[in-house]
């Protein structure tokens, strides 16, 4: 088991259809041990139902992901009660459906930080407290998620692009940062996959038969292929990469046409 004995915080879990939730299955199914941190008290029952197949795991609120007073006590606690950890996935995006809705050029002000800010520099919140806290053990492997969209056009992802972008630079800049210290950071994008985020894109159900049509597999991904591929991405296996882009999208962003 890749990960047996490992402490893994999975940041995002929301149900059962969502890329974290795939991660969580093959991290636990690799002998990781699970802390999970949610958004909002009143989710507190569903989460707890959510993860019980995961024995032994934990949940934190963590109410805003971006506002640095939350994931500092959020990650004090976790640090109290669990000691340090493995790793952390970082599966926390949002933009406003507007904003996913209408053409690029009528992004908001507010609409765009609050992409940016939601999809992106929470990534770089949660890494620096983490560091700042020393509750990162020799050796860890911190993983966020991205899509394609990032560096390509693809009709009515618009600002979540910018964002995507924004969060895919983070990983470099961060990989450099904590290279030192013997840490890595590594982003998976992903393929299109019908999470309950991906239902706020306008036309969704056109981008997967796309990737159906011209991708290399000639099919679209899952959330258990993603979720191996982030487990090997925390694992040793893969102590020799950092700040890299992994592309889990069975070929798709190979193609030119």
């Amino acid at each position: 088991m890749l990960l047996k004995g490992k402490k893994i915080i999975i940041m995002g879990i929301r149900n059962k259809w969502s890329i974290a939730f795939g991660i969580a299955k093959s991290a636990y199914e690799n002998g990781a041990e699970l802390i999970f941190t949610y958004k909002g008290e009143e989710c507190k029952d569903k989460i707890e139902q959510l993860v019980s197949e995961f024995k032994g795991s934990k949940i934190y609120l963590c109410d805003n992901a971006s506002e640095d007073e939350d994931v500092k006590q959020t990650f004090e606690k976790i640090k109290q009660e669990n000691g340090k950890v493995d790793g952390i996935v970082h599966a926390i995006a949002h933009a406003n459906t507007e904003d996913l809705h209408n053409d690029f050029i009528m992004t908001s002000k507010e609409g765009y930080a609050h992409a940016v800010d939601v999809s992106s520099y929470s990534f770089v919140l949660a890494t620096r407290v983490a560091k700042e806290l020393d509750m990162l053990n020799e050796g860890a492997s911190i993983v966020t998620l991205t899509y394609y969209g990032s560096t390509k056009v693809v009709e009515n992802y618009n600002v979540m692009g910018v964002a995507k972008a924004a969060l895919e630079t983070s990983v470099r800049y961060l990989a450099d940062n904590l290279g030192k210290d013997g840490i890595r950071v590594n982003a998976v994008s992903a393929g299109p996959i019908k999470t309950l985020s991906a239902k706020g894109i306008k036309d969704f159900n056109s981008i997967l038969d796309v990737i159906e049509e011209k991708a290399p597999m000639r099919k679209n991904v899952t959330i258990t292929q993603v979720g191996d591929v982030t487990t090997f991405l925390l694992s040793s296996m893969s102590e020799a990469i950092t700040g890299q882009i992994l592309y889990a999208d069975n070929g798709y962003n190979i193609m030119g046409v």
